[in-house]
């Protein structure tokens, strides 16, 4: 999707923000989103440049009649997509319930998506309020979160490639051997510092725990990454999968990767996969308030200058 063929997001710089507990009186929202990123400059709202964010926030002013500030559970960057990105925002008890107008069998969360989705059609459905709740006690999107998980397709091959799929898919121009990509892969599993594989913000740890690292090819001959990790730093994601994708195809050795992980350096030898292969899948939270709390008070005490980038 071109940029031009989407509405400019609102022009107002918002300063960074980072939410900690609703104030009293305040209902905290979650909200699942997926949306192509394709025509957008990311998540992040900027001046005059059409972003996710800034669409969901210019579509819940128009409801609330004021503006209203988002905190993401995933940064993404431009081009890159979500299917399971995670919001909350924060709406007084009366906003909350003007929601069903009046009405006490409308669920004010099913009127909600329902009216966003309205107002988010000149979009041409690039952006998708999956759901919408009450959340529970404690829940911060960006700092409650456990772990994100995030998909990379390739395709190197012209009998795999789907024009109606490129949006979402990389085309490589060497065909890639995916058994070797997923021996490198292991290497990333534990708590390592990423340097090697991060833009470094200053201040900002590049110490992340790698969960779940997967790569396989699909039955219909794309190569899938797949990561999983309590956080991403910037570009996290796009250079792990441009390291794989160098042994893969033959340019680097076996191993290189490992030793990448083993010896964290941030030089030019770091190759950035391009964004439009790249979605995140899925957030994962705690299960009750209490967990939500303690984890949120114990990222946010950690990686409160960082923001989390695929």
């Amino acid at each position: 999707m071109p940029d031009d063929a989407l509405p400019a997001a609102p022009v107002e710089p918002r300063p960074d923000f980072t939410a900690g507990l609703p104030r009293e009186g305040e209902v905290r929202l979650r909200l699942d989103l997926a949306y192509d990123g394709s025509g957008f400059r990311g998540w992040a709202a900027q001046p005059g440049l059409a972003t996710v964010q800034g669409a969901l926030e210019g579509a819940l002013e128009t409801i609330v009649r004021r503006p209203v500030r988002t905190v993401v559970a995933g940064r993404t960057d431009a081009g890159v997509h979500a299917r399971g990105q995670v919001v909350h925002c924060d709406l007084t008890e009366a906003e909350w319930s003007a929601l069903a107008r009046g009405r006490a069998d409308v669920d004010p969360a099913d009127a909600l998506v329902r009216r966003l989705q309205g107002v988010l059609r000149p979009w041409q459905g690039a952006v998708v309020v999956r759901g919408a709740r009450r959340a529970p006690d404690g829940f911060d999107a960006r700092f409650s979160a456990l772990w994100r998980a995030y998909e990379y397709r390739i395709s190197d091959r012209p009998e795999t490639r789907d024009p109606l799929a490129r949006h979402g898919v990389l085309w490589h121009g060497a065909r890639v051997d995916e058994r070797l990509m997923a021996v490198e892969a292991g290497a990333l599993l534990g708590l390592h510092d990423f340097l090697s594989f991060c833009r470094p913000r200053e201040g900002a740890t590049t110490v992340r725990e790698v969960q779940d690292a997967e790569v396989l090819r699909t039955p219909d001959g794309l190569v899938r990454v797949r990561l999983r990790a309590d956080a991403f730093c910037h570009s996290m994601v796009r250079t792990i999968v441009g390291a794989l994708l160098e042994v893969g195809e033959g340019r680097r050795t076996p191993g290189w990767t490992a030793a990448r992980v083993a010896g964290p350096v941030r030089d030019s030898a770091a190759r950035l996969a391009p964004a439009h292969g790249l979605t995140l899948l899925e957030v994962g939270y705690p299960e009750t308030g209490e967990e939500l709390r303690a984890r949120a008070e114990g990222t946010r005490a950690r990686r409160a200058p960082l923001a989390d980038l695929g």
